[in-house]
């Protein structure tokens, strides 16, 4: 009785395996007549939508597999909405839809027409930055400023609900938002001032001898 080595087996074995994957392929393509490089590609539907960007009317006709935020960088040139996680993770892609948050990088254009969205270009009016903006100035909120924009519109759907929130309220808010340089406490300070909340107000302490918390 012959040995058979363990490379013989693995390389027959293997020939074997990529010549039966092989033939359904060839089947198929005596049938259609055409190899399925030679085959055309269906065409990929499009849509024509209408909504409204930062209060402007848009119009487009968009492939049906567009997201919202290709859609904003790449077809209408707003691009200070950033993408980066691509599947809802970071929120460097939250715009406002009807007045909610929402991350635009899972969210179909298709899905858009008769909305209202708003993006970060949205909040300055006649070259005047929005409060909120300009308390992210005076708090150091953006370090590298990638995930920015997001933050900011996060904080704005807050604000537009309840102007003037807790901390833990702004913290409950802006959870579904990283920032990759941790600079959280910022942030924070941020929403706090521009919700008109004094940054030094401290809980009084209780009970004998201690200070502030």
């Amino acid at each position: 009785m012959s040995k058979i080595s363990r490379r013989h087996f693995v390389g027959s074995t293997g020939a074997g395996l990529a010549a039966a994957a092989a033939v359904p392929l060839r089947a198929q393509d005596q049938k259609s007549g055409a190899s399925g490089a030679d085959a055309p590609l269906p065409p990929v539907p499009r849509t024509t939508v209408k909504f409204k960007v930062n209060g402007a009317d848009q119009s487009l006709e968009i492939e049906d597999r567009w997201t919202l935020v290709e859609v904003l960088r790449d077809h209408i040139g707003l691009t200070g909405t950033k993408i980066g996680c691509d599947r809802s993770e970071c929120g460097a892609c939250t715009v406002l839809i009807d007045g909610k948050p929402m991350y635009s990088c899972t969210q179909l254009a298709v899905w858009m027409d008769g909305r209202s969205i708003q993006t970060v270009e949205g909040l300055s009016t006649n070259g005047q930055l929005d409060p909120l903006q300009q308390a992210f100035i005076d708090h150091d909120a953006p370090q590298c400023g990638f995930c920015t924009s997001g933050q900011l519109m996060a904080a704005k759907a807050l604000l537009n609900r309840n102007p003037h929130p807790t901390r833990d309220e702004i913290r409950s808010a802006m959870t579904g938002n990283l920032c990759r340089c941790s600079n959280y406490n910022h942030y924070v300070e941020a929403v706090w001032a521009a919700g008109g909340t004094p940054l030094n107000a401290a809980p009084k302490a209780t009970g004998g001898g201690g200070g502030a918390l």
